[in-house]
């Protein structure tokens, strides 16, 4: 369902239960009007959650981390480089 929407599948989960409260609580036009927003609530989340699974399922998820080795067969690290610097500890960057 890749390029699609969820707002519309918010939208019509929200006017159900919208309507479903409306008529219990005798208030039809407030809770059709809150289910409403609730539901394009829902969908923009669920459409960011998706936005952001897919660019993970892609491998780049803009952080500017890299996994540093200490080639000695230990276990390697994450290491943040998104302020520019090479990640050695030194507080230099890029090893000019």
């Amino acid at each position: 369902m890749e390029g699609r929407s969820s707002i519309g599948i918010g939208v019509a989960l929200g006017v159900s239960i919208g309507v479903a409260l409306g008529v219990a609580l005798d208030n039809l036009a407030l809770w059709l009007s809150l289910g409403i927003a609730i539901g394009v609530g829902i969908g923009v989340a669920f459409d960011q959650q998706r936005a952001k699974k897919d660019k993970a399922d892609k491998g780049g998820d803009g952080s500017g981390s890299v996994v540093a080795s200490d080639g000695g067969g230990g276990r390697d690290k994450t290491v943040d480089t998104s302020d520019g610097s090479d990640g050695g500890g030194d507080g230099g960057g890029g090893g000019d």
